[in-house]
């Protein structure tokens, strides 16, 4: 073989060589390209996930609960006990078994309710009635149409607060804070007399338990004694009686002796019913 073939054969190979180890290099790189995209892709979906969990399981948010900030927490005051009558009066059946999460809709309903009406909880603890105030429309719209689906019928309250937030929340089929009938009810009847973004919810306030603006669902929850809270929750009712059912349950404390979870007592909606005036 003569010299300058050798030499360009010698220089082909090198070639190939250095094109064999720029195809390697290449490789390896895309490949650690895709395991940090796959990396970072699980870092945003648990990130994702836990922003969930903590916003509807913890701190309401869900179709969640309320959302309170720790300035709130502590303006309300730090005593957990509830006004009401002495515990030991309360006379709770056992709670029933809870329906299946199968009653979805993909648009929220229209007809309001007859003026004056109310919704009676009935509890495996007693009854709660509560007027409709006329000045959330879409809310008690959602509300009556849920109770005559008997979407809230065998469901539990499943959220107790006793420390500077004051609430009992109910109406998710799940029971986990996640719940709700497949549509959401925009935002309506807010309060209006806001303190530095606060504001006071008076005992006996239903509103809305949301996610934030204009997610509220199916979950509400019933103010049992004065509670400062962000004013983001829809105001759709009143207690009118029972209430003072809700203050023993809430003297009972959360299960596992936290502030905020599962009712000791475990509170079960039997039935949910929509009542003239």
């Amino acid at each position: 073989m003569s010299g300058i073939k050798r030499q360009k054969q010698l220089a082909r190979e090198k070639f190939e060589r250095q094109e064999h180890r720029r195809a390697e290099l290449a490789s390896k790189r895309r490949k650690r390209q895709q395991l940090i995209a796959v990396i970072v892709v699980l870092v945003v979906i648990v990130g994702a996930v836990a922003w969930i969990l903590i916003g509807r399981g913890s701190d309401d948010s869900t179709a969640s609960a309320p959302a309170p900030t720790a300035s709130a927490a502590s303006s309300a005051g730090a005593s957990a006990e509830p006004t009401g009558e002495a515990e030991g009066s309360l006379d709770c059946a056992a709670p029933g078994t809870p329906r299946a999460d199968n009653l979805s809709w993909k648009t929220a309903p229209t007809q309001a309710p007859a003026a004056g009406s109310s919704i009676v909880l009935n509890t495996n603890c007693g009854d709660i009635s509560i007027s409709l105030d006329p000045a959330a429309p879409k809310t008690i719209a959602s509300e009556a149409f849920l109770v005559g689906e008997g979407f809230y019928n065998n469901t539990s309250c499943h959220r107790l607060t006793t420390e500077g937030i004051f609430v009992l929340q109910c109406g998710d089929p799940k029971g986990d804070g996640t719940g709700g009938p497949g549509y959401s009810v925009p935002d309506e009847n807010l309060p209006t007399n806001v303190a530095d973004g606060q504001v006071s919810y008076p005992a006996g306030t239903v509103a809305m338990a949301n996610a934030g603006p204009g997610t509220s669902g199916s979950q509400f929850f019933i103010v049992y004694k004065d509670t400062v809270l962000p004013a983001g929750y829809s105001i759709w009712g009143k207690v009118t009686s029972g209430l003072e059912m809700v203050q023993e349950i809430a003297a009972l404390g959360v299960s596992g002796g936290s502030s905020d979870g599962t009712p000791s007592q475990p509170v079960f909606i039997e039935s949910a019913t929509l009542k003239a005036a």
